[in-house]
């Protein structure tokens, strides 16, 4: 019968005391960084929930990307527009042209999302409520961190706002064109109209300078347009304004 050895395998034998002395301060601070990275993050949610729930009833009185903006190019005046005085069609419009499942998710459109990844493609898939995000709560630009909070935003959004108070915000701080902020600007800069006037060709041109406001000018005879009022007729066919509760 084979004797039992009275040493302990290298692998089993446990840290000598001098290393476990050197561990210790190790996780003491790994401990102190997690409590504080904790306390911080859960104040950031705490404070980004507040902030959504306000907006749910108070009109955003402007935006970082507004101050901006308008800094850079001056003398657009902007003026809140409730949704119920703004033309259905400009609604449906947006709706059309940046996010045609709007009233179907829950912020993130998945299978746009899948259609991105399964292409390789460089374009984006982001929601209205994204964008909405965005726009009110974080700034312009790529980033990892701006990123992340735009994803903790989009389900509070989602979670506290109705479809008709993103859709209303969104197309109230939405940039159409250099310093044109809201669509109130864009309907008096462009047409010389207030937003319950605008006709169904100009809603679909606003709506279509809305990818790249700064590059692009309305055109309503354009090819992009004419896309746009017929994603109008369709998505109002089909009920995917549904969620808009549009009046007239």
């Amino acid at each position: 019968m084979a004797r039992r050895s009275d040493t302990l395998d290298p692998i089993e034998a446990p840290a000598p005391a001098g290393a476990r002395g050197r561990l210790r301060p190790l996780r003491r601070a790994a401990r102190w960084c997690w409590r504080w990275t904790r306390w911080i993050g859960l104040r950031l949610l705490a404070l980004m929930f507040v902030l959504v729930f306000l907006f749910s009833f108070i009109n955003p009185p402007t935006t970082w990307t507004i101050i901006v903006g308008q800094s850079e190019y001056p003398g657009k005046e902007r003026e809140w527009t409730d949704i119920d005085d703004i033309a259905p069609d400009m609604v449906r419009a947006v709706v059309a042209a940046e996010d045609a499942n709007f009233c179907a998710h829950w912020g993130f459109d998945m299978s746009e999302i899948r259609k991105v990844i399964a292409s390789g493609s460089s374009r984006g898939a982001s929601t209205i409520t994204q964008q909405t995000a965005k726009n009110v709560f974080l700034w312009q630009g790529r980033s990892w961190p701006r990123k992340v909070m735009e994803t903790a935003y989009t389900p509070m959004l989602e979670a506290l706002w109705s479809k008709r108070r993103i859709a209303e915000v969104y197309l109230n701080i939405a940039e159409f064109g250099r310093g044109v902020f809201g669509v109130h600007a864009a309907a008096a800069y462009y047409y010389k109209t207030t937003p319950d006037k605008l006709t169904t060709a100009q809603a679909a041109a606003l709506a279509s300078i809305l990818p790249a406001p700064r590059e692009r000018n309305p055109q309503t005879g354009s090819a992009r347009t004419r896309g746009i009022v017929s994603g109008i007729r369709t998505i109002q066919a089909d009920g995917r304004d549904a969620c808009l509760v549009l009046q007239h």
